[in-house]
């Protein structure tokens, strides 16, 4: 059982809402925070009609502003975050011949630096504590590259970089920083793909399967957990075994 708060942001769908299901289950507190409160709202009333105990807050990742005042209303409800999971992501993909500024800067605000503003937020009270778990969902891509995808590649490699400095900067604290790098996930963005886009993909998987939310969800829950307190600065992949 993880009897402790996990904040965990992009809540409202996909990864991030599977992942606070699933830590919900393992006996966590879950703050839910992401930018539509109506679809927090669907995802806490899930934690709760399961016997979990559920708390949402709006949070735009591309503001510093709102994470940090998104944290201390987590902080005032729940008292100290234990556990963060920086899950919130955008693309905007294209080529890097023709990437506009803002699609770079966005990507970059919202992805990296987001994540580290999240990171910066909780850290204190986790070194309070002298306990800690803080996990960033980094992507295959952020290892392999991608092209059209310079701006989100940078975004997910700078992060594994970023979960390595931080893992070092506060082990002694007790608190460990990992990453989780998911492979192609069967999302609504991927179903929405053509049968001969996914059967390209499906080429690239060893396993020969898209993974589910829930195999992330997996991995979340094991790098929350105490089992999990001699692993740090470590990035665990989730790829079905197409990038080894």
């Amino acid at each position: 059982m993880i009897n402790r708060t996990a904040m965990i942001t992009g809540a409202s769908r996909g990864i991030g809402r599977v992942c606070a299901l699933e830590l919900a289950r393992a006996g966590a507190r879950v703050v839910l925070a992401a930018r539509s409160l109506d679809k927090l709202e669907e995802v806490a009333s899930e934690v709760r009609a399961a016997g979990g105990s559920a708390k949402t807050v709006v949070v735009d990742m591309s503001s510093r502003d709102s994470i940090q005042a998104g944290v201390a209303k987590a902080q005032k409800e729940f008292g100290p975050i234990h556990i963060l999971v920086n899950n919130a992501a955008i693309t905007k993909d294209g080529l890097a011949l023709r990437m506009k500024p803002d699609d770079w800067d966005t990507v970059i605000q919202t992805n990296l630096t987001g994540s580290f503003t999240a990171m910066q937020a909780v850290m204190q009270g986790m070194m309070k504590e002298r306990w800690g778990r803080m996990i960033n969902i980094s992507s295959v891509v952020g290892e392999m590259g991608n092209a059209g995808q310079a701006n989100y590649v940078a975004s997910k490699a700078g992060l594994i970089g970023l979960t390595k400095a931080i893992a070092r900067e506060i082990a002694s604290r007790n608190i460990t920083v990992n990453a989780i790098a998911p492979g192609f996930i069967d999302t609504d963005m991927t179903a929405a793909l053509s049968d001969e886009l996914k059967k390209k993909m499906l080429e690239q998987i060893p396993l020969k399967r898209l993974g589910k939310a829930e195999d992330i969800a997996a991995a979340v829950k094991f790098l929350a957990s105490d089992e999990a307190g001699y692993i740090t600065g470590h990035v665990l992949d989730v790829n079905g075994g197409m990038y080894m």
